[in-house]
């Protein structure tokens, strides 16, 4: 088990967060949904992986059109999930666990439903008229302007009652804040206090850089054809991908406030923040100006490695162009999260390899620089469940079906025990059905030698290696493909070489390069022989470099 916490305001540099979608972690009520009494039980497991901290999904009250990205009440726990007395014993127990607890923030936009909602669309004249994003019609009756919705069609949506529209880059049942408003800033930053006089560690930032729209309502630009961009905001059947997003997102004025945020975790120990960006191909250059200087987010993550590439040029590529774009700040690096298809099916070929490719998967997570993420499930090697149009929940996917199915393939119920109904999840049918693929797979049937012994061993090898932690990173070249680089920090420099191929590799050793010895990656055992390193097929070497 983890030690207790210990006060240290950098423990996220270098951290590992298990992100939990509480809905399908675990079923403590027989009613098919996950509960935070359920993440309470099953909170030695997350211990025993040796994390740092954990990222619960939304757990605020919520008519749920959304799963909870949708908040009708910032300060309260929706009853499906428990109550705040439920959240407290959690965060007690994490805590005793050695085990951080971040929460995710969604503040770009509420619920239809909130009260602040239901204010601001009674009339033109309340005090929370302009709270949200409201524009008047052309004169020929259609939207302001040509934005879009994330999850298909306008960004803009009709009320009645004011006779005016409300802008939403999500679901019409999701009107964005108006962050223009010292009010609604103000507003929002009490709704975050509240959870940190409570205790809780940090903020996973949802959608951060969509706070503020360019308030002349200025139509976005045709995107210029950019491979590179493909797929980073939306999936190519969405005519979002199709924008160049200069007016709707990524606006100037978000700086200030996250100025503002800052300066309130900071206001309390060891608090830190992560923030997530879509930000299509300028998605680098947003991390950089959000983590830089020490005063806005302490991390965020990208879309990068979200992707179908695991190849080294693809993960050499985003790495280099982190490092060269974002010169003070920090990253969180991940595979898999609960918008994506599970990387276990986006890397894989057939179903024979998952496994070596999980364990591979993880070892070069582990060696990059920064923190890392993991979603739960892909410890046990998950493949992304198939669904049938019947069985999904997730409102994206049954839009854009069948081209896109959405994000309930990933989004599963954990599997714990094989041979108990419904993987031991729940006593009930479960919200989403369990996979029959994922059975063998479940946490009961991983023993020495599985993904999840693979997984608990590189993170207790991370942990042992200060430079994996925040040490300088170098990319190497080679005469092969392959990902090379070191981790240096203090005495100690690791030299590491991932052959991803599907076949055997030989590597010359860098020119200049002397090993001291070989430093075994849990797992992987390649040789040098005759200045060359041996890799087998999905290989790895570690090894320490001389001085």
């Amino acid at each position: 088990m983890a030690s207790p916490l210990k006060s240290n305001p950098d423990w996220w540099r270098g951290a590992v967060i298990y992100q939990v979608y509480p809905r399908s972690f675990q079923d403590t009520t027989g009613d098919g949904l996950g509960d935070l009494n359920g993440v309470t039980q099953r909170l030695p497991h997350i211990a025993s992986l040796g994390v740092d901290a954990i990222w619960l999904s939304p757990f605020f009250t919520s008519p749920m059109a959304d799963m909870g990205y949708d908040v009708s009440d910032y300060c309260d726990v929706d009853p499906m999930f428990g109550t705040l007395a439920d959240f407290d014993a959690l965060l007690k127990t994490a805590h005793q666990l050695g085990i951080r607890v971040i929460i995710d923030q969604v503040i770009s936009h509420t619920s239809d439903q909130h009260p602040w909602f239901k204010e601001s669309r009674s009339d033109r004249t309340n005090p929370k008229t302009d709270w949200y994003v409201w524009a008047d019609p052309k004169p020929d009756g259609t939207a302001p302007n040509n934005w879009m919705s994330i999850f298909g069609g306008p960004g803009w949506e009709w009320d009645g009652v004011r006779k005016q529209y409300y802008m939403h880059n999500f679901l019409g049942s999701q009107p964005d804040l108006n962050f223009h408003n010292p009010d609604v800033q103000q507003a929002l930053l009490d709704t975050v206090r509240f959870w940190l006089k409570r205790g809780v560690d940090g903020f996973r930032l949802d959608t951060v850089n969509f706070y503020f729209h360019d308030k002349e309502l200025r139509d976005n630009p045709p995107l210029v054809y950019d491979e590179d961009a493909i797929g980073l905001d939306a999936p190519d059947v969405n005519p979002y991908g199709m924008q160049n997003h200069l007016y709707d997102k990524t606006q100037p004025e978000n700086i200030g406030f996250l100025q503002r945020f800052r300066a309130l975790l900071d206001a309390f120990a060891d608090r830190a923040s992560v923030g997530e960006v879509g930000d299509g191909a300028r998605s680098l250059k947003t991390v950089a100006a959000y983590t830089g200087g020490g005063d806005k987010l302490h991390m965020c993550y990208t879309f990068d490695l979200l992707g179908p590439d695991f190849t080294a040029t693809h993960i050499r590529r985003c790495v280099q162009a982190f490092q060269d774009a974002v010169t003070d700040g920090w990253v969180c690096w991940a595979f898999s999260n609960h918008d994506v298809t599970r990387h276990i099916s986006r890397f894989t070929q057939t179903a024979g390899e998952r496994g070596r490719v999980a364990k591979l998967a993880i070892s070069v997570l582990a060696a990059l620089r920064g923190s890392i993420c993991l979603y739960q499930g892909e410890e046990l090697a998950l493949p992304e469940a198939e669904l049938q149009l019947e069985d999904l929940r997730d409102p994206y996917g049954i839009r854009f079906w069948p081209a896109f199915k959405g994000r309930d393939g990933c989004r599963t119920p954990m599997v714990w025990e094989k041979n108990a109904g419904h993987a031991g999840f729940s006593s009930a049918k479960p919200w989403l059905p369990v996979p029959e693929e994922h059975l063998p797979l479940a946490v009961d049937q991983q023993g020495d030698g599985s993904v999840l012994d693979h997984y608990r061993q590189t993170l207790v090898f991370r942990k042992a290696h200060a430079p994996l932690l925040d040490g300088t990173m170098t990319f190497l070249e080679t005469n092969q493909d392959i990902l090379a680089f070191t981790r240096e920090k203090g005495g100690e420099k690791l030299l590491f070489i991932f052959n991803l191929h599907r076949g055997p590799q030989t590597v010359d050793l860098p020119k200049g390069v002397v090993i001291s010895g070989i430093v075994p990656m849990p797992g992987f055992a390649p040789k040098i022989e005759g200045g060359e390193i041996v890799l087998e097929s999905m290989d790895v070497f570690c090894g320490r470099i001389s001085p």
